[in-house]
């Protein structure tokens, strides 16, 4: 099935190359026309019942609604379009129109982004929130990667990211010594898994389940929906919630596409984004308590709650360095600590972290 995708996806990939390359001054696949609806294409790799696809297809709905006379929008799932550094990288040539990136991946196109990477950057849900939802925090990194061809347009919650194991309980910093644990593809995460003393194993996200199921990696770290929506938990039996991150995804729209807009279909658009925003993150809420009760009973997950003093403290003289080496990020993170004195955890807020 995987080898499947993969063709799939290089083959459309291909032709979505092809196209953009066949257009006119480096107009993208967008110029392509179906009747005369222009095609919008969009690419993702979460499943169909994830909440970010759902999203996706208010967006689409209230597009075609508003404006179904000129536009024809299709989602992809699932890595249909390739994984996601290779839908990225789609969206800033023009072959597709828009992508749902990690941040984790953004990092390598902007320093900017590496921010939001910092472990322990949120004192709570409520900071992460609110921060996420001030322009002033987010505008200075979302338009930091045009000059790359993209922008980012929203943010889709993404939860509280977790390490969970396949045969190992993580209730404290000094068990995951010597464990290979699968972290996203950003420096970033690999300093923070060295510093915690696992061994970091980037890699793509559809390439995950695999691996843990011929014991590649000992683990993973993620939201409870990489346990249900990708089956993770059917292999890994151990969810710990260290609560090392609150990493948004990203949607990014290609700038050559997003500029052509009229003035009245962009505010329309933009209207499209902030729908994208909220309906996942009313649906992100119901899925994380179903995918717990569903690893909990159906999959014979164990989670665990540790004190995440000790992880933190580990992973604090990260924030520093990075403000340090990246001095014109400052006055945002000073934003964000406004954010976490207004908003401090909560003793009793633990695994219920959304």
């Amino acid at each position: 099935m995987k080898r499947l995708q993969r063709v799939i996806a290089l083959m459309l990939s291909g032709l979505l190359l092809t196209a953009t390359l066949a257009g006119c001054g480096g107009t993208a696949a967008s110029a392509e026309d179906s009747g005369d609806r222009t095609i919008i294409r969009i690419g993702h790799n979460q499943a169909t019942d994830h909440p970010t696809h759902i999203a996706l297809l208010a967006f689409e709905e209230y597009i075609e609604d508003r404006l179904g006379d000129k536009y024809d929008v299709e989602v992809y799932p699932s890595e249909l379009l390739g994984s996601q550094t290779d839908m990225v990288q789609l969206t800033q040539t023009g072959a597709i129109d828009f992508c749902v990136a990690s941040n984790s991946i953004l990092e390598t196109f902007s320093d900017n982004y590496t921010l939001f990477n910092l472990p322990y950057l949120f004192s709570s849900s409520e900071a992460y929130h609110a921060a996420m939802d001030d322009p002033e925090i987010t505008n200075p990194i979302f338009e930091s990667t045009t000059k790359a061809g993209f922008e980012a347009v929203t943010w889709i919650d993404a939860g509280t990211r977790n390490f969970y194991t396949v045969s190992t309980p993580i209730e404290a910093p000094e068990d995951l010594k010597g464990l290979k644990i699968r972290v996203q593809q950003s420096p970033t995460n690999v300093e923070m898994m060295s510093r915690l003393g696992g061994s970091a194993t980037p890699m793509g996200f559809g390439e995950v389940y695999t691996a843990l199921q011929s014991k590649i990696i000992d683990g993973a770290e993620n939201n409870e929906l990489a346990l249900t929506s990708n089956g993770h938990g059917d292999v890994c039996k151990y969810y710990s919630y260290d609560m090392h991150q609150m990493i948004p995804d990203i949607l990014i729209g290609n700038c050559a596409f997003l500029d052509g807009l009229s003035e009245e279909d962009r505010a329309i658009f933009e209207e499209g984004f902030d729908l994208v925003n909220s309906v996942e993150r009313q649906e992100w809420t119901k899925a994380v308590e179903e995918a717990k009760d569903k690893a909990e009973n159906e999959q014979g997950v164990t989670f665990l709650y540790p004190d995440t003093k000790p992880f933190q403290e580990i992973c604090t003289p990260m924030h520093e360095s990075l403000i340090e080496q990246y001095p014109d990020l400052k006055p945002i993170y000073q934003g964000i600590q406004t954010y976490n004195e207004q908003y401090p955890a909560e003793a009793a807020e633990g695994g219920a972290e959304q």
